[in-house]
């Protein structure tokens, strides 16, 4: 595949500039800081084919549901991250040719993500009518730390005459989603004011009315001509006018602050984005960009991974790490982590069950425990709300949403909404996970606990009793795969739920024994009683699985060999990817399997198979997977690590990490693949590296990709840091922070200690 961003270590480059991929770029050009994110749309006016993009983290908009056929227990709004305020925006004037590279005449354009210290720069040569040129160039960055802020730096330097210059910085909020239900406008203006070499500019969100106040002021290092204020409707800024002698750099710095009421009382939001905006421009762009700078570095201390002697994946899996760093930051426990981030509107921009599954283990590994913790505190503050959600179907318990901002459920597609029921248990994991990890078994008394239960009343409710086979069945589902609808006995969904009662049953014990009082608190508190724990284990007893004797693994669900056995490599080039090019009715009658659905389950509880069974169903599931999730290669990559299939697990490892990066699914226009993301990281640290906890040990199982000639990560455990090399002949450990520690090495233990290296020869 050809790659249209030149391959380089550190950086993202677009060399040329091809309208048609547009999109494309805005999306993996995208910055963010867990606050706020933009797409890499241009500074300057376009009017080209573009997805003009700024988010602000935890500001929504309750879109009232468009569907066709309405069912008890749907939603009646999709809440959807709003696009707010275009904050970057300059326009630019140059001898009155407005600057719009959709019209205008340039060369030697670039565009450039730089992800070791976070910032966009862009740069082309515009031809004036006459034929001089104009070198133009743009920076900005979202500052890390200081997260309200962000800045831009916009250059003009004549390179053969003196030319006149029209510069209009300013705040727009005549802006839309392009995924709005009835094209409705998601924001009422409040108040806008420009003044001398500043602006501000407030917003409400209709129907859930939150404020968003975005302040600017600016600077320009050359004698201004003339400049005025401008005032439109939603638009507020100042247009300035000056000239420039040839070879005379012109620099506009821009300096921004977005403030809600998320985070003040309402009457104060302007006043402190006005006032942060103004700080920032006396601090100036060098000194918020060091700040920034520093920021970023330590980031990429705990969290880079260097590969050595593949520049491709390490190019992906630094782009991977970077804009999973750029989403989540764990600073607010009332965020989660979009399918998409702040790039794009797709999925809206709320939380799945990717978090639990695919991203608590990334975050564990590389932050502070209590990035994980807010993680999960997020399903606990929300766990009334997917009570009331299993309430609507006529259902015990909880049910988390599939889509949520608030803890309500947004989706309306029937066999995802009630079907794809398997989210619950990824929640529950997702509370092992932690405590398994951090030892903080005082979460699972606290917090964790009436999660899990509630998860176990839903299970219990939602099983069916087969008297003819004394079997428990759970029946119409959607499983990972949902390239299958409605049908019965998932594996994956059975096996999740058996596991999450099982757990929750010995998590009963331990809060019994550990905590009376607190047990009988919850006891009270959740009316259960020891007939529904009984009944519990009747089901864990009882539950059927189905099982294809002639393979000797189990069934995705009942009736999947009724389906034309065809594997992946029958289908043509046209064909893919199937959900564009196939029929529904087409896709649901195939064998074609969208992601890792039993393969899910055999990662989670890969300690219940011997390595012989694992090889069985990979090889038979594998060939029938058409990757069309971004969450599936990362799990097939980690299990083919596993079964020692090395050249696969590469194979798929470079699918997911560069994903994005080289199009694979042909829908990155839309935004980036945030959540799969992290499977990018899994499968290098739990695949490549064979990295696990368990019972309060660090165990590793590395291998070296055949075309690495190293790599290396560092991994974050209980107040420790440990920098993990993998070479072609030697293993180190190194323990850089922290207590002492055993780990386990292809099975032998070792202690690892500060200022010391265990150095072992590689298999």
């Amino acid at each position: 595949m050809k790659k249209y961003f030149k391959v380089d270590k550190w950086n993202i480059i677009e060399e040329g500039f091809d309208k048609k991929y547009n999109r494309t770029s805005e999306s993996i050009m995208s910055l963010a800081n867990g606050h706020m994110g933009i797409r890499g749309n241009f500074a300057e006016k376009y009017s080209g084919d573009s997805l003009q993009g700024t988010y602000i983290a935890g500001v929504y908009y309750p879109d009232k549901t468009v569907v066709g056929w309405w069912k008890n227990g749907y939603p009646e709004y999709f809440a959807k991250i709003a696009n707010a305020a275009n904050f970057i925006g300059i326009n630019v004037q140059i001898n009155n040719l407005q600057v719009d590279l959709n019209k205008c005449n340039f060369i030697d354009f670039s565009r450039t993500l730089n992800m070791k210290d976070a910032f966009l720069k862009r740069e082309f040569t515009l031809i004036l009518p006459g034929s001089s040129r104009v070198k133009i160039r743009e920076k900005r960055f979202l500052h890390q730390i200081e997260k309200e802020l962000a800045a831009v730096s916009y250059q003009i330097k004549p390179l053969d005459k003196k030319i006149n210059i029209q510069l209009t910085p300013y705040l727009d909020g005549n802006v839309k989603n392009e995924d709005a239900n009835y094209g409705d406008l998601f924001w009422n203006n409040i108040e806008q004011k420009s003044r001398k070499k500043s602006a501000y500019l407030s917003m409400e969100t209709k129907k859930s009315f939150f404020l968003v106040s975005t302040a600017m002021n600016w600077e320009i290092n050359s004698e201004i001509n003339s400049s005025e204020n401008i005032e439109k409707k939603n638009f507020t800024g100042n247009k300035i006018n000056l000239t420039a002698d040839r070879g005379e750099e012109i620099i506009l710095n821009k300096y921004i602050a977005v403030c809600t009421s998320r985070d003040y009382n309402k009457n104060r939001v302007r006043e402190k984005a006005v006032k942060l905006a103004a700080e920032a421009a006396q601090k100036g762009y060098a000194d918020l960009f060091a700040e920034h700078k520093k920021g970023w570095s330590e980031i990429w201390q705990e969290s880079d991974i260097k590969i050595e002697g593949d520049p491709e994946a390490q190019q992906g899996i630094r782009f991977n790490i970077f804009q999973l760093n750029q989403t989540y930051t764990g600073h607010d426990p009332r965020l989660n982590i979009g399918p998409k981030g702040f790039t794009g509107e797709k999925y809206g921009g709320l939380t799945y069950w990717d978090t639990e599954a695919y991203c608590l283990p990334f975050y564990l590994a590389t932050h502070s425990s209590s990035v994980g913790r807010n993680l999960l505190l997020y399903r606990y503050h929300h766990l009334d709300k997917a009570v009331e959600n299993a309430d609507k179907l006529g259902l015990k318990g909880a049910l988390y949403p599939m889509v949520t901002i608030t803890g309500e459920e947004c989706h309306n597609e029937w066999e995802i909404t009630f079907e794809e029921i398997h989210r619950n248990g990824a929640v529950a994991h997702a509370v092992k996970d932690y405590i398994d990890y951090t030892g903080d078994k005082k979460y699972l008394k606290d917090f964790g606990f009436p999660v899990l239960a509630e998860i176990s009343k839903f299970w219990e409710d939602r099983v069916t009793y087969n008297p003819r086979k004394d079997k428990y069945m759970i029946l119409g589902v959607t499983g990972p795969n949902e390239y299958e609808n409605n049908i019965n006995n998932n594996w994956y969904t059975n096996k999740i739920a058996v596991w999450t009662l099982k757990y929750t049953l010995q998590a009963k014990d331990f809060i019994k024994k550990e905590f009376p009082k607190k047990y009988s608190e919850w006891i009270d508190k959740l009316d259960l009683t020891e007939d529904e724990f009984n009944h519990w284990r009747d089901i864990v007893n009882k539950m059927y699985y189905p099982y294809l004797e002639d393979y000797n693994i189990y069934s995705q669900q009942d009736g999947y060999l009724d389906k034309e056995q065809k594997t992946r490599e029958e289908l043509k080039d046209e064909d893919i990817p199937l959900y564009k090019n196939w029929s529904w009715d087409r896709i649901l009658r195939s064998p074609y399997i969208k992601q890792a659905d039993v393969l899910q389950g055999i990662y989670y509880f890969k300690e219940e198979f011997d390595n012989d069974s694992i090889k069985r169903h990979f090889e038979f599931y594998e060939p029938r997977t058409v990757h069309e999730s971004s969450l599936s290669p990362c799990i097939y990559s980690i299990i083919a690590s596993e079964i020692g299939n090395q050249e696969k697990a590469y194979q798929l490892y470079l699918r997911t990490s560069r994903l994005d990066l080289d199009n694979y699914n042909y829908d990155t226009d839309e935004g980036l693949h945030i959540t799969s993301m992290a499977g990018t990281w899994m499968s290098i640290v739990k695949g490549f590296a064979g990295f696990e906890v368990k019972n309060n040990k660090l165990y590793f199982r590395p291998f070296l990709p055949e075309k690495w000639h190293s790599f290396n990560f560092k991994i974050i455990f209980r107040n420790r840091r440990i920098k993990v090399h993998i070479g072609k002949e030697k293993i180190k450990f190194e323990l850089e922070k922290g207590k002492p520690l055993k780990i386990s090495v292809y099975g032998q233990d070792r202690i690892v200690e500060q200022s010391s290296c265990i150095t072992l020869k590689n298999r």
